[in-house]
């Protein structure tokens, strides 16, 4: 198996000509793609410095398009050009020690299928916008996708050929695409393994093109749009419910009435839910013969929990849209795991080649 590095640059310092000559001259590499990410006319000597190195291939967007549209060039051009080889990513800034880059290759070797992550110590000479930016959406990605890792930013990543092709499909462009690549690999049954790397901050990160304001909002977006579905989709189940249960319990009383509106309002909401969730999850190849009686199963059980806690909360007093917001606020969390975990989640290894 053949191992590239891929480098994705916009408007670079000399720390690239740096990273490029260590990592051309490795006989671990069968080559290196530099992606120029619409940097200009002003960094032109560097790239040209750049490809002045042996086996060594500049790539050009002429705007630029961000972090996650380069490394997506830089990933089809390595898959095209030598099918099942495996990548290593690295940013441009200097943060990537070249040993750390051939090491991170070396373990991949021994990890087949597996995302591998250069995960960095976080120390105390971190900065500390870094230290806290990476605890918070490390805590978030845990809650909200159940995977638990030390760093979910870094950009040295060993990629397998296997995960290639799912990840040219994203629609992100962004920073945020390498965390949808984590989330990718967590439906789709790809292992996430981390080894550590140096931890380097070159003159404060102030190389960095990473806006800590918009870009990290694009990222919580990104992390946190599964669980602004499921709010929506409760609030539509509850507003349903209510609804239907003031028109019904007039003909039915209330424990028919409370019956068929918990049936119909999940069937409303659950439409919605079921498109909007596989869609965002990067599942739409999934099979719905395989997907879908998981999904209705789990909305069955939860139904069936949600008219229960009301009918409980009803003989203790409360009125029915109380005790039915009280239900569907009990029963959110745990439903929202399993449907994590169990409902829309792909095969337990990676797709077959």
């Amino acid at each position: 198996m053949r191992t590239y590095a891929v480098v994705c640059a916009y408007r670079p310092a000399a720390a690239l000509v740096e990273l490029v000559r260590a990592l051309h001259a490795a006989p671990e590499l069968a080559g290196v793609i530099v992606v120029d990410d619409g940097s200009g006319p002003a960094h032109a000597p560097v790239f040209a410095a750049v490809q002045a190195f042996p086996r060594v291939e500049v790539l050009r967007h002429a705007v630029n398009l961000g972090k996650g549209a380069a490394l997506k060039t830089g990933l089809n051009r390595a898959a095209a050009s030598d099918p099942g080889c495996l990548v290593v990513t690295a940013d441009a800034d200097g943060q990537h020690l070249p040993a750390d880059v051939l090491r991170i290759a070396a373990f991949a070797v021994g990890c087949p299928d597996a995302l591998v992550l250069g995960a960095r110590a976080f120390n105390g000479e971190t900065p500390w916008k870094s230290r806290i930016g990476n605890g918070l959406t490390r805590r978030t990605l845990r809650a909200v996708v159940g995977l638990s890792l030390r760093d979910t930013q870094t950009g040295l990543r060993a990629i397998p050929a296997s995960l290639v092709p799912h990840l040219l499909r994203l629609p992100s462009r962004g920073y945020e695409f390498e965390l949808d690549m984590l989330m990718l690999c967590r439906q789709l049954g790809f292992p996430v393994v981390e080894t550590t790397i140096e931890t380097v901050y070159l003159e404060g990160n102030a190389t960095s093109h990473f806006d800590p304001l918009l870009d990290s909002l694009r990222i919580y977006v990104t992390l946190l749009r599964v669980v602004g579905i499921s709010l929506r989709v409760a609030l539509v189940d509850l507003a349903a419910f209510l609804v239907l249960f003031a028109a019904l319990a007039p003909r039915l009383g209330s424990v028919g009435a409370l019956l068929c509106s918990q049936a119909a309002a999940r069937l409303i909401a659950g439409l919605e839910d079921y498109t909007a969730v596989r869609r965002v999850l990067f599942l739409p190849r999934l099979e719905n013969a395989r997907v879908l009686p998981r999904y209705l199963a789990l909305g069955a059980v939860s139904a069936a929990a949600s008219a229960a806690l009301i009918l409980a909360g009803a003989r203790l007093g409360l009125s029915v849209p109380a005790a039915k917001a009280l239900a569907e606020g009990l029963l959110f969390v745990p439903a929202y795991v399993v449907q994590r975990d169990r409902v829309f989640r792909g095969p337990s290894g990676p797709p077959a080649r």
